[in-house]
């Protein structure tokens, strides 16, 4: 009897043992807000081109009721084109911000 006690005191021990994690990591801490802010700041391009791209789309879909006679077809084609020409181009400037911030704007030791 007193070892059946001994066995089931070891077992929940190490079952509190293993659900007892102190493991504290910084990424799963923060919250998707903080996240998309902390994001931003590091790569500023990446929302603007996000945020150009909806615009676009949302034009697109404006100027969808009166595109004249113009087939939707085309008219969806143009408005792909630009919304990923619009992403390309933030993505070309970013990178592009992002070569001189890393290369030329460091201070030289």
């Amino acid at each position: 009897m007193k070892q059946k006690l001994v066995e089931e005191s070891k077992i929940l021990q190490a079952i509190t043992m293993s659900t007892d994690t102190d493991v504290s990591l910084s990424s799963y801490d923060e919250d998707q807000g903080s996240k998309l802010i902390r994001k931003a700041k590091e790569a500023p391009f990446v929302p603007i081109g996000m945020a150009g791209f909806a615009a676009i789309v949302a034009y697109g879909l404006y100027k969808l009721k009166n595109r004249g006679n113009t087939k939707m077809s085309l008219h969806l084609i143009h408005m792909r084109v630009a919304a990923q020409g619009f992403v390309v181009g933030a993505m070309t400037v970013g990178m592009g911000y992002s070569m001189y911030r890393e290369f030329w704007a460091k201070p030289k030791p």
